[in-house]
């Protein structure tokens, strides 16, 4: 849970862009999403927002775009923290940012009937960031007392799932048929914050040991 708001002045290489782009794609095609790629534009990332939320050297952004839908926000959560983790895996950094730019200014493209819910930088960090308290596990589950391994690999990996302002506001409940009910318990952009963590769980804990209620 590292988040990356100072940027190196550096190219990110062809054949990383292509990787990611890649990731991007698979994901709209499996999701029905719009999610965008956009390099070389300093200027969603140029003006005050920006400089309040100190961010600085933003040049390349993922812009998490879809249709206007029931559930619209989990599901780019979701989509956009898997693009997230490709991209540290190429060796960038990134942040997910939802007030800290001009939207306006945002060269990406939305559709009649679609929506920009919010961005994420990425590029070459000047730091790796630095790590954010977690609050305790226990806080955010509930399960019997003998617990599967598999449920609590999910609960650890959803401790480091980024969310707006550190709220880590959902809860993971264990069912009786091995079902796990996800939830948020309300906050900012908490439904988005749902979604990443329900990536990370679900990464963790290995889709054919449940499957979601």
């Amino acid at each position: 849970r590292h988040s990356v708001r100072r940027y190196e002045d550096k190219p990110i290489e062809s054949e990383t862009l292509n990787a990611l782009r890649a990731e991007i794609a698979a994901c709209n095609e499996e999701s029905g999403l719009n999610i965008q790629l956009v390099t070389n534009e300093p200027e969603a990332f140029g003006g005050r927002m920006a400089h309040y939320g100190k961010f600085s050297g933003v040049s390349n952004y993922i812009a998490l775009v879809g249709k206007k839908q029931p559930g619209l926000d989990e599901k780019l959560g979701y989509y956009g923290e898997r693009i997230v983790l490709k991209a540290q895996m190429l060796g960038l950094n990134t942040c997910w940012v939802a007030m800290s730019y001009s939207r306006g200014k945002s060269r990406c493209n939305v559709q009649k009937g679609e929506k920009l819910v919010l961005v994420i930088s990425v590029g070459f960090g000047a730091s790796q960031g630095h790590p954010h308290k977690s609050r305790a596990v226990e806080e955010l589950y509930s399960a019997p007392d003998s617990a599967p391994e598999w449920f609590m690999r999910g609960m650890q990996a959803a401790l480091l799932a980024p969310t707006a302002m550190n709220q880590q506001k959902f809860k993971f409940t264990l069912c009786a048929d091995n079902t796990v009910k996800a939830e948020s318990t309300g906050g900012f952009y908490s439904k988005v914050d749902l979604g990443i963590a329900k990536y990370h769980f679900e990464t963790a804990a290995g889709k054919e040991n449940f499957r979601w209620a």
